[in-house]
């Protein structure tokens, strides 16, 4: 497995991740049988970097690599988020960003992972009201109570890149980024380059919109997010559908699946992106793998540039529920 570096002088980690999003099922019911199978899949292809919340499954995902963690020490790096909340009243989301509250979850977060540090704690969601450059002060200190490695923020601009690595050095940005949702590469790439900050490409499969086999929007559980997000009802469903085939189709004329074929080319936009495909499945996990194996061409790449140009996808990547608390930009 190839590696790359979590920042300027962050740990070199293999340059694929596993997001353990879905060890809370989100897409689907899970057992944490399935997901410790999952992560010893993961160690066993070289993945060292592992992702979660506090807020995935209000906690199950980090319980259950605590749970695993336990019993098989010393592989992964480990990289979770807070800074989401609920009013317990309204049931509404809102964000927190304050010393208090970051230092009470990340003191909850290490103890349900059973550790006493991570390598990298990420602000989940910026609070629009707190400077951020504040809430780089909060981070910083962390690092230097030896609780974290690095700190990141996820879902915010180039700009606010720019303010927070202004204060200490940022370890990483993690963003949606794959084929299908491409606004990074209006900044903010070029930006964590320029800063030698990671970009942390979390979705990289678009949902499952890349995977061999096309969503079934009748397999959605209640809780699966893509049940009530805008490119996965009709009929932009099956209309991207339809604009992902001729795709599917060449990566099989490479010889290859477009799993792997999709991250092959977000590998291929810098040696800082590190996609974190989130799956449950062993076997998917595998598929993601091999993309680490793949070098595209320039040919390779101008051709799925013409398959699958930027803006192809039909719908918002977020309803406006979901997309609360996501910085825009450009």
């Amino acid at each position: 497995m190839e590696h790359r570096r979590l920042g300027l002088s962050g740990p070199s980690v293999s340059a694929i991740g596993l997001g353990c999003w879905n060890f809370a099922g989100p897409y689907g019911p899970t057992t944490e049988q399935e997901s410790h199978e999952t992560l010893a899949a993961a160690r066993d292809l070289g993945v060292n970097l592992i992702d979660t919340a506090n807020v995935y499954g209000m906690g199950i995902s980090e319980t259950v690599i605590g749970n695993y963690l336990r019993h098989n020490p010393g592989h992964f790096r480990v990289a979770t988020k807070a800074g989401i909340r609920r009013d317990p009243a309204t049931g509404a989301r809102y964000f927190d960003n304050s010393a208090d509250h970051l230092r009470s979850e990340l003191e909850a977060s290490l103890k349900r992972l059973g550790v006493d540090h991570v390598d990298l704690f990420y602000v989940h969601r910026r609070e629009a009201d707190r400077p951020i450059e504040e809430v780089t002060g909060t981070l910083q200190r962390f690092i230097e109570e030896g609780k974290i490695g690095g700190f990141g923020f996820s879902e915010i601009a180039p700009s606010s890149l720019k303010l927070a690595h202004a204060v200490a050095p940022m370890t990483a940005v993690q963003s949606e980024y794959s084929l299908w949702t491409r606004q990074p590469e209006l900044g903010m790439v070029e930006a964590c380059s320029d800063l030698g900050v990671a970009l942390v490409a979390f979705c990289p499969l678009g949902r499952g919109i890349l995977a061999s086999q096309a969503p079934n929007p009748a397999s959605f559980g209640a809780a699966d997010f893509r049940k009530h997000n805008p490119r996965f009802v009709e009929p932009n469903l099956a209309r991207n559908i339809e604009a992902v085939a001729p795709f599917k189709a060449y990566a099989g004329d490479l010889g290859t699946t477009p799993v792997a074929l999709a991250i092959a080319w977000l590998l291929s936009r810098g040696s800082h992106v590190i996609p974190i495909p989130g799956t449950r499945s062993a076997i998917h996990l595998e598929e993601c793998v091999k993309g680490a194996e793949l070098r595209l061409g320039a040919t390779e790449l101008a051709e799925i540039g013409r398959i699958l140009p930027r803006g192809f996808a039909h719908g918002d990547r977020y309803s406006r529920e979901q997309s609360n608390g996501v910085e825009g930009y450009c």
